[in-house]
């Protein structure tokens, strides 16, 4: 059987997340029930991560099995047709190799995460971004941030239900820019990874802004990283804010 990669954009909003779910909307199962009307049978696809409700994707990338080969750019058509009216599209689809594998052949993720710094509500950007009322302190954070990147045990930023075998992981990459808007500022927090834990991003987003905001010293995010304790962690903040951004393969397959 011929074996896709599809690379995806989505709206989180009105999803519990992307994991097939027995009672609620799932991307994964609005994505399989399309492919079910290109060929009639069960399916089952594998992403690159697993987003939890309300969290977004700029490229969020899967892999499926079909019985008949697709020249990718009709796949990628004859799927957005059934998607309809899902906040959900297919980038771009590619032929792999049957052993290549969404999840398990990824060498990093990238995810983004939009604050808003605003004291009018949020019209067009609501449920896209996590919206405060103070102002911020870009340096304050980069600073903080900082003692963030490396190997390190996250168990402070991770969630007390995550499943994953160890807390140590190796961030990157943490980048902060500044973006003036009308009538407010946008910061963008930019994260690289080879994997995060259930919560990472949100858990240092919500650390940092605790940060920016004077909550927080820079060398508090230091010694809540050293505590390895859940309870050191600054708030969590909400899932709209927050983008898978990308995904690095060895070999991409949507380039070339």
């Amino acid at each position: 059987m011929p074996r896709y990669a599809l690379r995806i954009e989505y709206h989180g909003g009105p999803f519990a997340g992307w994991q097939r779910q027995a009672d609620q909307p799932s991307v994964q199962g609005v994505i399989e029930a399309a492919l079910a009307r290109l060929e009639p049978r069960a399916h089952s696809i594998a992403a690159a991560g697993r987003t939890d409700a309300g969290v977004h994707a700029l490229a969020q990338v899967a892999h499926c099995d079909l019985g008949k080969d697709w020249a990718p750019f009709r796949l990628a058509e004859a799927l957005n047709y059934h998607l309809r009216p899902h906040p959900v599209a297919i980038i771009e689809a590619a032929r792999v190799d049957d052993d290549w594998h969404a999840r398990f052949s990824a060498m990093e993720r990238r995810y983004l995460f939009r604050l808003l710094v605003r004291r009018a509500p949020a019209t067009h950007d609501r449920g896209l971004v996590w919206q405060v009322r103070q102002a911020l302190d870009l340096e304050a954070m980069r600073t903080g941030a900082a003692h963030l990147v490396g190997r390190h045990d996250f168990t402070t930023f991770r969630a007390v239900h995550c499943q994953a075998a160890s807390p140590v992981k190796t961030l990157d990459e943490i980048t902060i820019e500044e973006r003036d808007r009308a009538n407010g500022v946008e910061y963008r927090f930019h994260l690289r990874a080879r994997s995060f834990l259930h919560n990472q991003v949100r858990s240092i987003v919500g650390t940092l802004e605790r940060v920016g905001a004077g909550a927080w010293a820079p060398d508090d995010v230091r010694t809540a990283l050293a505590a390895r304790n859940r309870a050191a962690c600054g708030p969590v903040c909400p899932p709209g804010g927050l983008y898978l951004a990308g995904v690095g393969y060895p070999d991409d397959p949507f380039t070339g």
